[in-house]
C-alpha cells in the first residue's frame, strides 16, 4: 500500500522539521566539547609523559597549549574540571549561535 500526501502536508512537514531548538542544540555541544576536553586531559595524565632532554617531566605538550587561551587551565586533573567548564561555556554559546543563524537562514527560505 502506498500513501499519497498531499503536497500542504509536505510543505508543513518540511517546515517543521528543519528548524533546530538552538537551547538544546548549543547545551548538547557545550557538553560535548567539554566533556572531550574532560577526558582527553585524564587520558593523558593515565598515559603518561615524557622526560625531556633538559630534565623536565612533560605531560600532553600540545594539550598545554589551551592555557594560553583558557586561564587556569594545566594538564592535571584540576585542569580538565577548568577545562570542561571552559568547553561547556564556548561549545554552548556556539552551538546557540550556530542554532540561531541557521534558523535565520531557514525562515529566510520558507
Amino acid at each position: 500500500m502506498i500513501l499519497i500526501t498531499k503536497p500542504k502536508d509536505d510543505e508543513k512537514l518540511f517546515k517543521a522539521a528543519i528548524k533546530y531548538n538552538f537551547k538544546f542544540l548549543g547545551l548538547a555541544l557545550g557538553f560535548i566539547l567539554g566533556l572531550v576536553i574532560f577526558l582527553a586531559t585524564n587520558w593523558l595524565l593515565i598515559k603518561g609523559g615524557y622526560t625531556a632532554p633538559n630534565g623536565e617531566y612533560v605531560v600532553g605538550p600540545r594539550l598545554q597549549l589551551l592555557s594560553q587561551f583558557f586561564f587556569g587551565y594545566k594538564v592535571s586533573f584540576f585542569g580538565s574540571i577548568v577545562g570542561f567548564f571552559y568547553g561547556f561555556a564556548i561549545g554552548t554559546l556556539g552551538g546557540a549561535v550556530f542554532g540561531l543563524i541557521y534558523n535565520k537562514i531557514v525562515g529566510l527560505r520558507n
